[in-house]
């Protein structure tokens, strides 16, 4: 089959990188999380795709089978579990080992194996495999950003499905023979050119798309170890478990010499490009010792805070934060519309960038206080820049300072639960409908504030918190 995506002559793996991401962008071919720049895509159609992996040989015969954590391979972990076989999932990022044992209750129910099949479900159901443990790998299921019929192979660039197969041939738990599928969208099957794959590049038996299982019958051999001199001590760095490796091969006299370039080092290149996303520029932020952010300051903004600003005072119900995903700046209150059916907002005194993006939180328990909220946000890395809290109508809205923040905040939430229910994550309704990512969803300002005639209001009780007028 022709590719959808034509690739000109000595292309970059960024440059094939850049145009796939850009195809599915355009073409509106992903689902959450967007955009899918600098990301594995989570693509339409991945979960059909995903249960073609059982209709393999080679599935049926492995009792051991390794998945990535990536959000589209999710299909392909629940057909694992679903066929009782061990299941195996790297650390994300391999910050805290190489892979675990995703192991699901006695008698798991198809729902609770959906739940361990997914990002929860490796955080909770997970145990680890020790480096010196017995482990046979007989099935790797990897995700791609481009792949060719011939089974080259590209990811999304940082290295680590090339790495971790690496890192178990060292260990034996997979070798020449072990068969390597990656699951894509059907215009992800690309030429690619075999002068930019290097000795160190994963490559695949089998090709899965919505529409098609392909055979490769790939010539270029699979990595047999860890290409050291493709590593850097800031690498080793990240990931301890290198160090360990590392060491019982140089007890074992092989050579472990370290490299000096990055890994992520393209041919001819330092590293990825600067990138054309529709995110919004990082803004200069950082962390102090509380972990409140704090935002370095253009000249007119300096001027501008040099105003007095109303001081009003502060709701017990601030969502904070001080977490990378939700920064904001410090600067005046200012009492607005909820960002739903205009219901209360708890603000801190912090002014909101101009552009946010607003999730909202469904299904709170009654009786659940915001205290019990912000700890659970702060748990799952997910604290946003501001938390509108709306207790008594179930729910509470989450707003971030970006829609690339709230993308990773909506994937960490996806199976928030608290007090045994299940809370509800998604895009709030002003951030949906067509609206471009990144669009503001704030209101003007009222040139005079609204008046009451009810008394404010400071209760102890936040389950319905109000910013006092």
């Amino acid at each position: 089959m022709e590719p959808v995506i034509k690739i000109n002559p000595g292309a970059t793996k960024w440059d094939i990188r850049q145009k796939v991401w850009d195809y599915i962008e355009d073409n509106n071919l992903a689902n959450f999380p967007r955009p899918v720049h600098n990301r594995i895509p989570n693509f339409k159609g991945a979960f059909t795709a995903c249960t073609k992996v059982s209709e393999l040989q080679e599935f049926t015969q492995a009792t051991e089978v390794k998945v990535d954590p990536d959000k589209p391979l999710e299909g392909a972990r629940l057909a694992v579990l679903q066929a009782q076989k061990t299941l195996l999932v790297p650390t994300p990022r391999l910050r805290t080992g190489l892979f675990n044992n995703i192991t699901p209750p006695q008698g798991a129910s198809k729902e609770q194996l959906r739940i361990c099949s997914s990002s929860q479900g490796v955080r909770d159901f997970s145990v680890p495999v020790d480096l010196d443990a017995k482990v046979k790998v007989e099935l790797v299921v990897v995700g791609s950003v481009a792949v060719s019929e011939k089974g080259l192979r590209i990811g999304k660039g940082e290295g680590f499905a090339d790495l971790e197969f690496g890192m178990m041939a060292s260990m034996g738990a997979v070798n020449e023979s072990t068969v390597v599928v990656t699951i894509v969208h059907d215009c992800q099957v690309v030429d690619i050119s075999e002068e930019i794959i290097e000795s160190h590049d994963l490559t695949v038996d089998y090709i899965l798309t919505p529409t098609r299982v392909i055979k490769t019958d790939c010539q270029f051999p699979k990595p047999q170890g860890i290409f050291w001199t493709k590593l850097d001590n800031e690498k080793l760095e990240k990931i301890p478990i290198l160090k360990k490796l590392r060491a019982l091969e140089e007890q074992a006299g092989k050579d472990v010499t370290l490299g000096e370039a990055p890994t992520a080092a393209e041919p001819g290149q330092t590293g990825p490009p600067k990138r054309q996303t529709r995110r919004r520029p990082r803004q200069n932020i950082h962390q102090d010792d509380m972990g409140e952010s704090k935002q370095e300051n253009t000249e007119s903004e300096k001027k501008a805070r040099q105003r007095p600003a109303r001081v009003r005072k502060e709701s017990r119900g601030d969502g904070g934060g001080g977490y990378e995903r939700g920064k904001g700046k410090r600067g005046e209150n200012m009492k607005e519309k909820g960002p739903e059916e205009g219901g209360s907002e708890v603000m801190s005194q912090r002014k909101l960038p101009l552009s946010v993006t607003t999730v909202y939180l469904g299904g709170i328990p009654a009786g659940l206080r915001v205290s019990e909220l912000k700890a659970a946000l702060r748990e799952k890395e997910a604290a946003p820049l501001r938390l509108t809290w709306q207790g008594a109508q179930h729910r509470a809205f989450l707003d971030y300072c970006d829609p690339q923040a709230a993308e990773l905040a909506l994937e960490a939430l996806q199976d928030l639960s608290l007090n045994g229910h299940s809370l509800q994550a998604e895009l709030a309704k002003s951030q949906r409908g067509g609206k471009r990512s990144g669009q503001s969803n704030r209101r003007p300002r009222p040139s005079t504030p609204p008046k009451s005639n009810t008394p404010p209001a400071d209760t102890e009780s936040d389950t319905n918190e109000k910013t006092e007028e």
